[in-house]
């Protein structure tokens, strides 16, 4: 049979299409999709893993104030939470909400960050501080100064807690300027130059509650 030049043409457009369909097949296409939800989950896992720039940027200091940190927010929260029941004093328990809403997040951001570094799980545990109470600088309340806490009512609670809180704060001023002093790592220095600032605002606030 003699193929013209106009025939030959369309065969051949016909076995490209033919090429085509099979290339578009179900076992193709799933093929396809497979290998390129693959490659995207890929390059997630490769986007949330920590950086070796990252980590490279991590200190002892930045470590230790994170693990540090997060017990002494954590008695800082417990302390704010004590206080619906026992005052009835508005500014005190306007501030107790705000120390919360603040120092809750800051600890999630802890944890956060100790999982990145590869570090172990901080522990909201005042003890897991090593016996850092009131002579040590941080600020601490020991067990006694928590059950006291919890005993009191009315005015004397308010002062209890002004006094107590007040010298918690202190502690954690320290520990933050020491991070800012020491540490490498730009987000925990900018966190701790946060709570300085804020931490001192609340001092003075608590200050003039107690007059």
């Amino acid at each position: 049979m003699h193929i013209t030049t106009r025939t030959a043409t369309v065969l051949a457009a016909a076995v490209i299409g033919t090429a085509l369909v099979a290339g578009c097949s179900d076992d193709g296409s799933s093929s396809s999709m497979e290998g390129h939800s693959m490659g995207s989950a890929a390059a997630m896992e490769s986007s949330s893993a920590p950086s070796a720039d990252y980590a490279a940027n991590v200190s002892d200091a930045d470590v230790m104030f994170a693990t540090m940190m997060y017990p002494h927010h954590a008695q800082a929260v417990e302390m704010a939470d004590m206080v619906e029941g026992r005052t009835t004093n508005p500014d005190l328990t306007a501030l107790a909400g705000e120390i919360a809403a603040a120092q809750k997040p800051e600890m999630d951001q802890f944890s956060a960050w100790l999982s990145q570094w590869g570090q172990p799980a901080p522990s909201s545990d005042a003890s897991s501080m090593e016996g850092m109470d009131h002579g040590s600088g941080s600020g601490m309340m020991t067990d006694g100064d928590m059950e006291s806490l919890t005993a009191a009512s009315g005015s004397e609670f308010d002062r209890q807690w002004l006094t107590m809180m007040i010298e918690h704060h202190r502690g954690a001023v320290t520990m933050a300027e020491k991070e800012i002093a020491d540490g490498e790592n730009p987000d925990a220095i900018a966190l701790a130059r946060t709570i300085v600032e804020t931490q001192n605002a609340e001092i003075a606030r608590m200050q003039a509650l107690l007059g």
